[in-house]
């Protein structure tokens, strides 16, 4: 029997630019299959930044390198494109659309990435197996997106499109940010779900806690547009407990002595 497939996202040399500014200065990251990378940092790092680059914001604008996924160069591609190919954001703050249901919204999407209009009785049984998974009322699918949706609601949704569209490559951007301990739970049971060869997962945060429910393989700190550490759990750890001054009087301290980290 062949090998399952371990798919591969590249970002090499990443240079972006925001409004002319200067913000990513050269991301080097590789996330196959079956992982989880967190990215943890101070605010204004460059977090959001790079996850709405890959996903190709056109008001993020890439001056230098590359984004590859299973060698398939994505760097000059629509956002569309991209997801086709098989990248999906989680937003931090999820966008309300008056008007359009859930399900309508979803089986759409789903119609578009997979690039064929999928069975509706087959579709709908699907959906409410995710919604049941992820514990939402049946209603929820006649609501209308996002529209007057909590904090905690909105980033089910956001979980409920990850599991519907089935991407080879997640970012989840500060998806903790709101959540409650029962919310935050549910969340990450969807992640943890599509863990395996063919999904890889990128999730931003600033706390310590929503890797207490989706383990992961590498942990790395970005401060002023650059990966300046990179390692295991226990580094968030010792973010949790030392802050992130620690991190920039270190990378200080290496600048001064000529090391490079």
């Amino acid at each position: 029997m062949a090998a399952e497939h371990i798919s591969t996202l590249e970002i090499e040399d990443l240079h972006v630019t925001v409004n002319d500014r200067p913000v990513l200065k050269g991301i080097d990251l590789v996330i196959r299959g079956g992982e989880v990378h967190s990215l943890m940092g101070p605010n204004g790092s460059g977090k959001t930044t790079l996850s709405f680059a890959l996903m190709g914001h056109p008001r993020y604008k890439i001056e230098k390198g590359a984004i590859r996924l299973d060698g398939r160069d994505l760097t000059g591609l629509p956002a569309d494109e991209r997801a086709r190919a098989g990248l999906f954001l989680a937003f931090q703050y999820p966008l309300a659309i008056p008007g359009v249901t859930v399900a309508n919204f979803l089986r759409q999407a789903v119609n578009s990435i997979r690039g064929e209009k999928v069975n509706v009785l087959d579709f709908h049984k699907e959906l409410r197996e995710k919604m049941a998974f992820l514990e939402m009322n049946d209603a929820f699918a006649k609501r209308y997106l996002n529209d007057g949706f909590s904090g905690g609601e909105k980033k089910r949704m956001e979980t409920l499109q990850m599991l519907m569209l089935k991407p080879r490559f997640a970012i989840l951007d500060e998806t903790d940010s709101g959540l409650d301990v029962d919310a935050l739970k549910v969340v990450c049971r969807g992640v943890n779900a599509m863990r395996g060869p063919s999904f890889g997962t990128l999730v931003i945060t600033h706390y310590n806690r929503m890797l207490d429910y989706i383990e992961p393989d590498h942990v790395h700190v970005i401060v002023d547009g650059r990966i300046v550490r990179s390692g295991d759990r226990s580094l968030a750890e010792e973010i949790e407990e030392k802050g992130y001054q620690w991190v920039r009087e270190l990378v200080g301290q290496e600048a001064a002595q000529g090391v490079v980290s």
